[in-house]
């Protein structure tokens, strides 16, 4: 079955663009009255960081989630399968006189999981080589599948995150930018409980210790997907300064305010349904259904 869902998602890339955004759009409308747990994960989420917005906003805002998501999904099928061509001809880039700044240099490109990421890290690997963790999925064939489409560009070092740093850090000494999504709870191991939104959330605080053994610049990437067929803008930010500061701490909730300030100007591409709040301090409840 999987064999075949895949040769389906082959074929949809052959279709016009526009045509994937309304399959996508369509598809994230039939999912959201069935995909009940991920949407009550949206729901609690949603009311965690925005505690103020009504719950009418709320679902508003989870069922927009819903057809960006889907959309983002229907579109790797041009990522994995399209020419560069046609995926730049997808792309808009503003500041890509940061990227040029570092993409020769041990750099880490700060990803944060908006829905349209994985088209952004496609038009960076047509230009750089860069290293990148993974996680394995259960499935070995869509592992597999993930990377080869990921590395089909250049010569994409893509390390599980079993493998831990050492792999990474060798190969940003050679010059190659690390992609670096930030933004998940993968425990606190590693971390520490840093607020988000208000509300403490494990957070990696690798980010400054990888930039001082480094001496990598931390650039944000940031990818907005365009309403209907018009495509992404791909923006790269300016180098942090005085980044690492020497405080771990500080320096995370630095990361933390920067994913705010760029998921409120675009609340509905921001991937709201993974358990973001999922790890909590000894002896705190779960905020989320068993």
């Amino acid at each position: 079955m999987t064999r075949i869902g895949v040769f389906i998602f082959w074929l949809i890339h052959f279709l016009p663009f526009r045509l994937i955004v309304a399959i996508g759009n369509g598809l994230g409308i039939l999912l959201y009255p069935i995909a009940n747990e991920r949407r009550t994960v949206g729901m609690i989420n949603l009311k965690l960081c925005f505690p103020q917005m009504s719950d009418e906003a709320r679902e508003k805002l989870i069922r927009e989630h819903f057809k960006m998501f889907c959309r983002g999904v229907m579109e790797r099928s041009i990522l994995w399968w399209g020419s560069a061509e046609q995926i730049n001809s997808l792309i808009r880039i503003e500041g890509i006189e940061h990227f040029n700044a570092i993409k020769d240099k041990p750099s880490i490109l700060l990803t944060p999981h908006f829905v349209g990421m994985d088209i952004g890290g496609q038009w960076i690997a047509q230009r750089t080589d860069t290293v990148c963790m993974y996680a394995t999925q259960k499935n070995q064939y869509l592992t597999r599948l993930l990377l080869e489409k990921r590395g089909r560009f250049g010569n994409q070092h893509l390390y599980s995150r079993q493998e831990g740093l050492r792999p990474i850090i060798k190969g940003m000494r050679k010059g190659m930018p690390l992609i670096y999504p930030p933004d998940q709870d993968q425990e606190i191991k590693d971390g520490a409980f840093i607020s988000f939104f208000g509300v403490p959330a494990a957070t990696m605080t690798s980010v400054p210790r990888i930039a001082q053994i480094t001496y990598a610049k931390v650039v944000p990437s940031i990818t907005r997907m365009l309403p209907g067929g018009e495509g992404y803008v791909l923006t790269f930010y300016p180098a942090w300064e005085n980044y690492p500061s020497g405080d771990d701490i500080m320096d995370a909730r630095r990361m933390n305010e920067f994913i705010e300030q760029r998921i409120l100007e675009m609340p509905e591409q921001y991937f709201w349904l993974h358990k973001r709040f999922k790890t909590r301090p000894e002896g705190e409840a779960s905020f989320y259904p068993d």
